[in-house]
């Protein structure tokens, strides 16, 4: 084989194509640990680190090609030479006697892996100079002798084949040949030219929809997804919804009954003419029921699951500012590989580690990462490399990104070199990954459950009891075979155990987990992306919301529609103006046809310079990416003053210092060099603040130079009504100011402590002279004045916070019904200076809080919530997380929002919608009522169930319940999981937004809900005794003589039972007085398809359940006696309801204390009595369960590749039975 090892690198111009690599890809599995091995296609032979960082710095590459260059915009400063962009630790200035950890370690030692994670460092057929495991020693910790090891910035940028300015090409598919180790870590001086990525042979060009970008390094480096957790499967979910001490009893208890009846039937002589006994069909008939039971219990979390995964995956998804090709693109966080090179900006959290390219002032938050509370200063990478070659660099120095950090403020750009599972915080969130957590309501539903099982449990227990103490005493004088005892005992055990599986509700939970999935997966298509399950459910009770204005309110489609150059040169559209001062403003194009081309460059320079949007693309057309403020600017600069591409615009000029915008002080800022000596400071941001810093006024615009003047008082009033003027219409006010300088930073100001070449802004944030004015127009959205009605009418008080001035916010909040003639508007720094006596007392009617900053936003979250109000509160800044996470409710902008905000919030509104929020109050509002409904439906049943087959069973002469245990589990069947699927799929109609919300101490059972309990209860009860004890004397049955009859009476108590349940499940879709419980049931296809199950399933049983249900068939007159009984339930509902809820809560006062003072001292001798018998239970089930679990083949769990974990750590993660997500349900209560 030709001796193909030695790379062939054409320097040429241009940085973002680079012709083919050819080299030997042939390899041997020697020493991974050695970055020269073969495994990572590297020429062999150890390279200490003086080998190759010997040489001098890298410089900044020349850039040629068109959108290379063009795509420094921001980041072309940041690569400059000027040594006034150049960013150094203060702490590492003149002490180069301060090291970094590592600093003598030799390459081997510094890459060598960490024991469990060798196989991140083999690759096979690597194209790339590094592998994931070399990369990951940037990281683990932040390393500046890896950093060192793998040349700097460069060497990255060389081993990764990759472009630093104009990042990957969207054109690259697969990779031809290898970079070697020495090749990438070799620096140079000029810095080099990047790699090419080559399409292999016959390869079309890549396309973002075919799946085919990047192939090699998504087989390297793998992409950034983490893993899914492994979904329970189905068979999991079968043991889980079995596993239960209750079901378990009754399944061995059926087994000995069917064993007892095979017994009787086969091992019985019969005597002549006798009919074979069919006593084992019983047996048969409840672990079938048992089994249907577990089925469709395990097929509903089957189906939960799936949703919740679906909207989790939905969660996590997001966009972020990608270069690619040079050009700057929105790309899904799943689709950033190593080699990207991604956008920086406030508020933004960084989804994969980097390294820094270069920005101004970016400090990141990385406590969620590291612990670390202080806000790290990033330096540039060339930076760093340069100290390191200097021997100055410390351990201060860092240009690492970590993943899973909050860029606090800055913008700036980086190199991506580690995703997904690589990354730092795919690491750690693949060993956090946790299930759905219980809602407060799902928890306070299973303590409810809890206790009625325990009074359904003393109900079956003294049952058993006393039918057992029967049985004993009729012992002496029973004739039967010892099988025939044996049977009838059991079968008082079954039923005793069957009522105990009847009276616990578990159903409960499992209705509010159905009702959560249903709710999360339709809002989800109405805009509202939920992150917390507890949130749907607090939102219908929320009693204030705190809503932002741009965007929420509004259409967040700004254009500038009005405008003045200096004081005196006014533009405005004609339609948008009607006073008579500005009839006589120009139209855009004269005004604008007026300036010099000084002054013109002044204002392009203003509004491109000072920004952070950029151009994008958007289904084809050309647009801006960012602020919509900005955008709207860019926008009049781009039709009206020539303006080229942003990116040629910013490439233009030398950014010397970016003052990124504060909500604190409502501005931001750009300093650019003119020319050596001379460097000029552009402010952009809220008019009246800025016109309070401004002395001088642009006067003369079409005059060659600047000309400039004092800005008089006359000419100050003149702005201000300008600036009032704009916001009576609603429009959102932004000035510009300038101010040249001879150097910068000026003498005798304040610079920062870690950059000396920056100064302290606020020192220089006067005596300013005022470009313009412009007026904003952003329209309120359609259909927010009636969705704010619509939240009044609600209950729920509206507030609308914002940085806006008041009279902007006034206009607007008047507009759309917010503000009222009694409402009171105030600003932030006024609202903030308030004693909390006086807030709380100003509070009730705050409606407008204007130039609010985030830290007024919270303040008002907390008090309000101190005077006891629910709260939902919108956010879309970095500065709105503390506000987000301390409202009951926080809402984030999906649009608008930066990550921080997103990471914050409860709920995601995907369309930065006010009238989404109002969607989310009617889906809460529907969860809990749902809820509501199922608690009201099955208390019915279970009192009903528990004392009919009570009374019946104690007072048959045989010792049988009317209601059979196969009876007893289709009931529950019925109760437990169809009812819950057709009472929680309700979907809210606008008449519940026409009720005030439901307090929060509000009991989870009202007084309107008892009343229809105990009244369906007392009907239910008194129909089917009356039909069991004297249906044979109306109906005139001679029971005695002809046994057949007591089977069909026994058959009919059964059915009206079922139907009654049907019935009266229709009764409970209503939670008011009101009489209508047919309103909406046609758009719920879940409740229609449900019910025709249980009714298809009721007739099916009555005709062909024979034996297993110890039924018979009846005729047509007894059909329509079940169902005349049964129908009745709705009208007798009708006169409930008339009863007023005041005397009803009386009576039911009265009622329970009596209750309480009679059972109170049983509920305490049962205690006493089954407490240790509890507690010998458990002693006894321990091992059991224990055998079960080391038995049970899903035990094991699958662990991820990941840092080896120690022993302790690994038995434990091995053991642990994880919960199910959503919550687990059971038939029954757990220990």
């Amino acid at each position: 084989m030709p001796d193909t090892s030695k790379v062939g690198v054409d320097m040429g111009d241009n940085r973002l194509l680079t012709p083919p690599i050819t080299i030997n890809t042939t390899f041997s599995r020697q020493d991974f640990a050695n970055p020269d091995s073969e495994v990572n296609a590297v020429s062999p032979g150890a390279v200490t680190d003086h080998s190759f960082l010997s040489a001098k710095p890298p410089s900044s590459p020349a850039a040629t090609s068109l959108d290379g260059e063009t795509l420094r915009s921001r980041s072309n400063s940041f690569l400059s030479n000027n040594e006034t962009a150049k960013t150094e630790a203060k702490s590492n200035v003149g002490n180069p006697k301060m090291t970094y950890e590592g600093q003598g370690l030799t390459t081997e030692e510094v890459l060598r892996p960490v024991r469990g994670s060798e196989n991140d460092f083999l690759v096979e057929k690597n194209p790339f100079a590094f592998s994931p495991g070399q990369l990951n020693k940037l990281l683990n910790p932040k390393s500046l002798a890896a950093y060192k090891a793998l040349g700097g910035i460069r060497g990255l940028e060389r081993g990764l084949r990759t472009d630093l300015a104009a990042g990957l090409s969207i054109d690259e598919i697969s990779l031809q040949g290898q970079v070697t180790f020495q090749d990438a870590v070799a620096s140079k001086e000029s810095g080099g030219g990047s790699l090419e990525p080559v399409r292999s042979s016959g390869a079309v060009l890549s396309d973002s929809k075919t799946g085919d970008q990047f192939r090699d390094r998504l087989r390297v480096f793998k992409d950034n997804r983490l893993p899914a957790r492994k979904p329970t499967s189905i068979w999991r979910l079968l043991w889980r919804a079995y596993y239960d001490k209750i079901l378990i009893l009754l399944t061995a208890a059926a087994v000995i009954s069917l064993a007892l009846g095979l017994y009787s039937t086969l091992g019985q002589p019969l005597e002549p003419g006798e009919p074979t006994p069919l006593d084992w069909v019983e047996g048969v008939a409840i672990c079938v029921a048992v089994l249907i039971v577990t089925i469709v219990t395990a097929i509903n979390d089957f189906q939960k699951e799936k949703q919740f995964a679906n909207l989790n995956k939905k969660k996590d998804d997001r966009e972020v500012k990608a270069i690619r090709s040079g050009k700057s693109v929105m790309i899904s966080v799943y689709d950033v590989t190593v080699g990207d090179v991604l956008h920086l900006e406030p508020g933004d959290l960084i989804p994969v580690d980097g390294i820094f390219i270069g920005g101004h002032g970016v400090k990141c938050d990385e406590s969620s990462a590291t612990g670390e509370s202080d806000q790290m200063k990033k330096t540039a990478g060339d930076e760093v490399w340069k100290q390191i070659l200097n021997g100055t660099a410390t351990s201060k120095l860092d240009p690492f990104l970590i993943s899973g950090s909050k860029v606090l403020e800055g913008v700036g750009t980086f190199l991506v070199t580690s995703v997904g599972v690589n990354s730092s915080f795919g690491k750690t969130m693949i060993s956090l990954q946790t299930d759905v957590e219980d809602t407060p309501l799902q928890v306070k539903l299973s303590g409810l459950a809890n206790w009625i099982g325990y009074l359904g449990t003393g109900a079956a227990g003294l049952l058993f009891f006393i039918l057992l103490l029967r049985f004993v005493a009729g012992l002496s004088g029973d004739a039967r075979t010892p099988a025939a005892k044996g049977s009838a005992f059991l079968d008082i055990l079954i039923v005793a155990i069957t009522i105990i599986v009847v009276a616990v509700p578990e159903g409960l939970p499992l209705a509010v987990t159905l009702a959560l999935a249903f709710a999360t997966f339709r809002m989800l298509k109405e805009q509202n992306l939920v992150r917390h399950l507890r949130a749907c459910e607090t939102m219908g009770n929320a009693t204030t919301i705190c809503s932002d204005k741009t965007g929420t309110l509004t259409q967040n489609k700004m254009s500038v529609v009005a405008g003045t150059l200096g004081t005196q040169t006014s533009f405005a559209q004609s339609q948008a103006t009607e006073s008579s001062e500005e009839e006589k403003a120009l139209s855009f194009s004269a005004a604008f046809e007026r300036l010099s081309s000084t002054v013109k460059a002044l204002v392009v320079q203003s509004i491109a310079v000072n920004s952070t949007a950029f151009d994008g693309e958007e289904n084809g057309v050309a647009t801006y990416v960012g602020s919509k403020t900005e955008t709207a600017l860019l926008q009049l600069a781009r039709d009206h003053l020539g303006m080229g591409p942003v990116a040629e615009e910013r490439s233009a000029v030398d950014i010397v210092q970016l003052i990124p915008f504060a909500s604190s002080r409502k501005c931001m800022g750009a300093v650019i060099r003119l020319s050596p000596g001379s460097f000029r400071l552009l402010v952009k941001g809220a008019a009246e603040i800025l016109l309070a810093k401004a002395t001088k006024e642009l006067v003369d615009i079409s005059s060659d130079s600047l000309d400039e003047q004092e800005l008089s008082d006359t000419a100050r009033a003149r702005a201000s009504a300008t600036i009032g003027s704009y916001a009576e219409k609603s429009l959102r006010t932004i000035a510009m100011l300038h101010k040249d300088y001879p150097q910068w930073p000026p003498k005798g100001v304040r610079i920062l402590e870690e950059d000396p070449h920056m100064a302290n802004f606020d020192d220089v944030f006067h005596d300013m002279t005022l470009v313009g004015i412009v007026g904003i127009q952003d329209p309120l959205r359609p259909g927010v004045t009636e969705a704010v009605k619509r939240c009044q009418e609600a209950g729920v008080v509206v507030r609308m916070v914002t940085g806006d001035n008041p009279i902007t916010a006034r206009a607007i909040a008047t507009e759309c019904g917010i503000k009222t003639k009694d409402g009171i508007v105030m600003e932030g720094p006024e609202f903030r200076q308030l004693s909390d006596e006086a807030m709380d007392q100003m509070l009730p009617n705050l409606q407008v809080l204007a130039r609010s900053s985030p830290e007024d936003k919270r303040i008002l979250v907390q008090r309000l919530k101190h005077l006891g109000e629910t709260v939902a509160v919108t956010g879309d800044g970095t500065n709105d997380g503390p506000a987000l996470k301390m409202a009951d409710v926080g809402f984030s902008m999906g649009i608008a929002g930066t990550e921080v905000a997103k990471e914050a919030s409860a709920i995601i509104l995907m369309d930065d919608n006010f009238s989404s929020i109002v969607t989310a109050i009617k889906w809460g509002r529907a969860v809990n009522d749902a809820v509501s409904k199922f608690l009201q439906f099955q208390i019915t049943v279970n009192i009903t169930a528990v004392l009919l087959a009570f009374i019946s069973a104690v007072s048959s002469p045989d010792m049988h319940s009317v209601l059979t245990a196969v009876q007893l589990l289709w009931v529950n069947l019925i109760m437990d999981t169809f009812a819950a699927l057709a009472l929680a799929t309700d979907a809210p109609t606008e008449k519940i937004l026409d009720r005030k919300p439901t307090p929060k101490r509000a009991p989870l059972i009202t007084t309107n809900m008892w009343k229809m309990i105990i009244g369906q209860a007392i009907y239910q009860l008194t129909v089917t005794l009356v039909l069991y004890f004297a249906g044979p004397s109306i109906l005139k049955y001679d029971v005695d003589a002809d046994p057949e009859l007591r089977e069909q009476l026994n058959t009919m108590v059964f059915n009206t039972f079922v139907w009654m349940q049907i019935f009266n499940e229709f009764n409970n879709r209503r939670l008011d007085n009101k009489f209508n419980i047919f309103e909406g049931i046609h758009r719920n296809w879940f409740f229609i398809g449900i019910n025709a199950i249980m009714i298809g399933g009721q007739i099916m049983i009555i005709f062909v359940g024979g034996a297993a249900f110890q039924i018979t068939r009846i005729d047509g007159t007894q059909w329509a006696i079940c169902i005349l009984c049964a129908i009745f339930c709705l009208p007798w509902a009708v006169v409930i309801r008339c009863i007023p809820d005041k005397y009803a809560a009386i009576v039911f006062g009265f009622v329970g204390k009596v209750f309480m003072a009679v059972f109170s001292p049983v509920f305490k001798v049962l205690r006493v009595i089954f407490h240790p018998v509890a507690k010998v239970w458990r002693a006894i089930m321990a091992p059991v369960k224990r055998s079960i679990r080391r038995m049970m083949w899903w035990r094991k769990k699958e662990v991820v590749a990941a840092p080896k974990l120690d022993e302790e750590a690994a038995e434990k993660v091995a053991t642990r039975t994880p919960p199910s997500s959503p919550p687990p349900i059971t038939l029954t209560t757990t220990d």
